[in-house]
């Protein structure tokens, strides 16, 4: 067990690079495996949920070479069926791309149903949903999902109920080797779908529409290898403006797409950054006191909901009453007691936050609940007064490559510690 040691008052100063997207990567990995030949993956970011979708591949019985900590070439060849049911699956969300993958490929998969961050009810109907559209048969017993296309998969309208980032990609993942069009429409749009349906494509697939409102595939008869770097992480990316903002420092970002990221710059702005912005870069200042601002996320382009945690930080500390409306996730406030116990006054109403800025955050030992929490109190940490103790850093390697690392060479005064395990302790004393 591990905990991070954060002290305060340092502002960030220096460059940061931006690592690949996990959200692409988590996706984009399961998909080599309907390649007929090897895949070249570049720009994969560092981090736990990457390290597991590779132990994934490699118990399947692909073979995975790291070029590079951050390329990879992946042969899928020798998997004969794509039938997931231990641990690595349950503890991650993004193993249930297996399941579309799965159907490409095989015709059929069983997927132990997925983990990951505790935000809320995350149901997969709108999975099974396409799934049974494009004529599989679905089943789920006993924790476990099964998906079996029987005589082959054709194409079919769909329309989703709500806009699903999960459903779309395992949608499209289904039907890239379906007979015939698939029209999927009320689909996500965020970046990281466009970068799995250009990955699909640079295979051999005819995806059209990925980024808009409706996404057109012609199923293709076989997919072959390809070279593919992923794009940046915007919520990495993201996370270090807020980090330069709330600590009033001065850093250069890079490794960037700035379109992914004009709605955070814009609400970055409104709370008082200055934010240059470059081809494949930009710089953030802070050029004045923090203002309130309200807020509701919203799927892409609208603000996102991985960024309320590490936004609110910036709202805890700014003048005046600020309002989040999450639009997203039930339980993306969990978060709310631990900036409590840092001082902020924060109150929760269901899916809206209503937060009062104080002048200062104060230290204390805090936990994070989920991925982009666990950022959040790494940098009110870094605003407040003493030395915060962050647990819960599991959550944090899930996204973030080298995050105590590159805040380190930024400056900030933050230490990786080990912590003994109780239950260990307990058992040797016994």
């Amino acid at each position: 067990m591990e905990k991070l040691i954060v002290t305060g008052g340092r502002p960030l100063h220096g460059t940061v690079d931006i690592g690949g997207a996990k959200n692409a990567a988590v996706a984009i990995i399961p998909a080599t495996l309907m390649a007929d030949g090897p895949c070249v993956l570049e720009n994969v970011p560092v981090i736990s949920d990457v390290s597991i979708l590779m132990d994934i591949m490699q118990e399947m019985g692909a073979e995975v070479h790291a070029m590079s900590s951050h390329s990879y070439v992946i042969d899928s060849r020798d998997i004969k069926n794509c039938e997931i049911q231990d641990e690595n699956a349950r503890r991650m969300r993004a193993s249930y791309y297996y399941l579309g993958v799965g159907l490409s490929k095989f015709g059929k998969a069983s997927v132990a149903l997925p983990g990951g961050c505790d935000l809320g009810a995350r149901p997969i109907d709108q999975h099974l949903k396409a799934f049974e559209a494009l004529g599989a048969k679905t089943d789920v017993d006993q924790g476990i999902v099964y998906v079996d296309a029987g005589s082959g998969l054709k194409g079919a309208h769909i329309f989703f109920d709500i806009v699903s980032v999960g459903a779309t990609i395992n949608a499209m993942l289904a039907a890239v080797k379906a007979e015939g069009r698939t029209i999927l429409e009320n689909v996500a749009k965020e970046p990281h779908i466009v970068d799995v349906a250009n990955f699909l494509n640079k295979m051999g697939a005819d995806i059209r529409g990925a980024g808009t409102d409706v996404i057109k595939i012609r199923g293709v008869s076989s997919l072959k290898g390809a070279q593919y770097s992923i794009i940046p992480d915007q919520i990495e990316a993201g996370t270090f403006i807020a980090a330069a903002v709330a600590t009033g420092g001065n850093v250069k970002v890079n490794n960037i797409t700035p379109k992914h990221l004009e709605t955070i710059i814009s609400r970055m702005r409104e709370v008082g950054a200055e934010i240059l912005v470059d081809e494949d870069s930009l710089t953030v200042t802070r050029k004045s006191v923090l203002c309130a601002t309200n807020v509701r996320t919203m799927p892409h382009p609208g603000f996102p909901t991985d960024m309320v945690p590490q936004f609110s930080v910036l709202l805890s500390m700014a003048e005046g009453t600020s309002i989040i409306t999450e639009g997203i996730w039930s339980n993306r406030f969990r978060y709310a007691d631990e900036l409590r116990r840092m001082g902020a006054s924060f109150t929760v109403d269901g899916k809206i936050a209503v937060i009062s800025g104080v002048e200062r955050l104060q230290a204390a030992p805090v936990m994070s609940t989920d991925l982009r929490a666990g950022a959040a109190m790494v940098i009110a940490g870094l605003c407040a007064q003493g030395t915060t103790e962050v647990s819960g850093v599991e959550y944090i390697d899930r996204g973030y490559e080298d995050f105590v690392g590159k805040l380190s060479r930024l400056g900030a005064d933050v230490k990786r510690i080990q912590i003994p395990d109780p239950v260990s302790e307990l058992a040797a004393i016994g």
